[in-house]
């Protein structure tokens, strides 16, 4: 099954603020994309299950950007097992802010 893919308005507009700086981005992002269509959950210490039930799990994982060599940005994103589907919560850079907004991450879950 196809996973779907979708980005919350703050996730898009992170996303188009990052892609200025860094070029490889886009490519960057469909790399990992391609990583979570394997393994939705991760397969590795750079991803972290925040929070889970039944029908979800909010994972944060570590998007490698070529262009940042090494530094990396972070991407939460919800994992939706019965849909397949794939909810882009945040990203960020992870020398400029320490943890993901869990603010955030409770709002979307509460508007499921």
């Amino acid at each position: 099954m196809k996973t779907n893919y979708n980005e919350l308005p703050e996730f898009s507009k992170e996303f188009k603020r990052f892609s200025k700086k860094y070029k490889s981005l886009p490519d960057d992002l469909e790399e990992f994309k391609r990583v979570v269509d394997v393994v939705p959950l991760g397969n590795s210490k750079h991803f972290n299950i925040i929070t889970r039930n039944e029908q979800y799990a909010v994972v944060k994982a570590r998007l490698f950007c070529r262009y940042l060599k090494g530094s990396s940005l972070r991407v939460v994103y919800a994992f939706h097992y019965q849909s397949c589907k794939v909810d882009f919560i945040e990203l960020y850079f992870k020398g400029g802010k320490e943890n993901e907004d869990r603010e955030r991450i409770k709002n979307y879950l509460k508007n499921l």
